[in-house]
């Protein structure tokens, strides 16, 4: 692949193989620059930014949120907003069902890469049991191979963690809560709190979230 169109046709290619609806890469920049392919449908991608519907979208709140892939179903549904912003979306042609890959870049990159299908639950539950592993290295390579076709800013200068410090931003973005990260390293909540602080304090950080967003895209720590 030599231009990022060919990138377009990969995901439709992935679709076909995998004999879902649709399949879907979307790259936000820090500065805003986006960049999207895949198989949605022209009427429902204009339709989706003539809605405003990035704003209530709970795939995309719920994945920026997060650092390991999710199923749709884990995400919330409940406020009327997001009921609305489902119907209408399939109404367009949108799957019932959905797992995205929330992915995160150098430089304050965040992409989503999504696959979408219409089909009951058991189906759709065997399906990402079969195809997971695979489905989270293609986001990754097609996220890899659009940073090289799309470059950023210079990337920063590295920062050096502790082996502790590493160990504790691993486990916060695996899902655990700091009482777990103790428990798992066999050290106090203050000790973790520590280490915490500290990996906050080098990666220029405002919060724990923002600081295991920064470790990820600084290539320090990967799930």
């Amino acid at each position: 692949m030599q231009r990022l169109e060919d990138l377009q046709h990969i995901t439709e290619q992935m679709r076909d193989c995998l004999g879902v609806d649709h399949l879907v890469y979307h790259w936000i920049g820090a500065q805003g620059a986006q960049y999207g392919c895949g198989t949605y449908t022209p009427d429902w991608l204009a339709r989706y930014v003539a809605q405003g519907y990035l704003r209530v979208d709970p795939v995309i709140q719920g994945c920026f949120q997060r650092f390991h892939p999710v199923d749709w179903k884990a995400l919330d549904w409940s406020s009327k907003a997001a009921r609305a912003f489902l119907k209408d979306a399939l109404r367009h042609g949108l799957g019932n069902q959905g797992f995205t890959v929330p992915i995160r870049g150098p430089n304050g990159q965040f992409a989503l890469f999504t696959v979408n299908h219409g089909c009951e639950d058991a189906l759709w539950s065997s399906f990402i049991a079969q195809w997971r592993a695979e489905l989270i290295l293609a986001a990754h390579g097609i996220n890899a191979k659009a940073l090289e076709l799309m470059p950023g800013p210079a990337s920063q200068a590295p920062v050096a963690l502790s082996p502790r410090e590493l160990d504790a931003m691993r486990l916060l973005a695996s899902g655990l809560s700091r009482a777990q990260v103790a428990a798992e390293l066999n050290i106090s909540e203050h000790t973790v709190r520590v280490y915490i602080e500290g990996a906050r304090f080098k990666l220029g950080a405002l919060n724990t979230t923002h600081a295991v967003a920064r470790a990820m895209s600084c290539g320090l720590i990967a799930l």
